[in-house]
């Protein structure tokens, strides 16, 4: 006799890592889907990479991409680690997305897991687009690519922080507006195009610490010039990444 099949409903969540990978899957499928977003994080510095590498509008160190280039994978990260997940979390917070997602069975932790999954393989997308413009325009990285990607991680994790601190305090019109002008401020100042000796020493001083210009170092470093870990710009990264998950950790509203 053939047995008798069950139909009896089993209700459950899903396992955490099948809903985390579910949610990321999502949350990288919305930024591909977005054109503004998709602007900010692969068009632009793309755009900045061609265009930098190509115009010799400034004068720089050594052979122009070799130095554009490193700068470049720093802004895209920043592109997408701060201000497009600051301006995106900052509008699903207002608009009740994040409540419901936290009171769901993947609860908040789940969903910041996703969502910083979902950061890094945007990070992963821009990093081979950029790396092989770059490498078609003549670029010849040099160093470990482990050093790199140790300042990347660090780097992630600095501008993760300041976007969740952002985007948790602030309202959605103010994140936005704040965002699009720290990019902005922060490509000017972090070294990415014009070189941070260009700038007089006490500026220069001041700008060497921020995140942006401690990301951009460490790579040119590591990648234009063949040297190993660039600890004090990895030391910057990470008290920026400490501080700033810290307060966020504390200062979240997530309505």
């Amino acid at each position: 006799m053939t047995a008798a099949l069950d139909f009896t409903p089993s209700p459950g969540a899903a396992p955490l890592p099948r809903m985390v990978l579910a949610q990321a899957g999502a949350e990288v499928r919305a930024v591909l889907r977005n054109g503004e977003q998709l602007l900010l994080t692969l068009i632009i510095p793309i755009l900045v990479l061609v265009g930098f590498s190509a115009a010799p509008l400034l004068e720089v160190p050594g052979r122009r991409i070799d130095f554009v280039a490193p700068g470049v994978l720093a802004l895209a990260i920043m592109s997408t680690a701060f201000t497009g997940q600051a301006i995106g979390t900052g509008f699903e917070r207002r608009y009740g997305v994040l409540k419901r997602l936290g009171a769901t069975p993947l609860s908040r932790p789940g969903l910041m897991l996703a969502k910083t999954l979902a950061v890094i393989t945007v990070e992963v997308l821009q990093i081979v687009v950029i790396a092989a413009v770059a490498l078609a325009m003549g670029w010849h990285p040099q160093g470990d690519p482990l050093w790199a990607l140790v300042l990347v991680l660090a780097g992630t994790a600095a501008f993760s922080g300041l976007a969740l601190l952002m985007a948790g305090t602030l309202r959605a019109e103010a994140t936005l507006a704040a965002a699009n002008l720290v990019y902005l401020v922060l490509l000017g100042l972090g070294g990415v195009v014009v070189p941070v000796t260009a700038f007089p020493h006490a500026v220069r001083a001041v700008v060497e610490l921020l995140p942006i210009t401690a990301l951009t170092g460490g790579l040119r470093s590591v990648l234009a010039h063949g040297g190993g870990l660039p600890i004090r710009d990895l030391l910057v990264l990470l008290v920026w990444a400490a501080v700033t998950l810290g307060l966020a950790s504390r200062t979240f509203r997530w309505e």
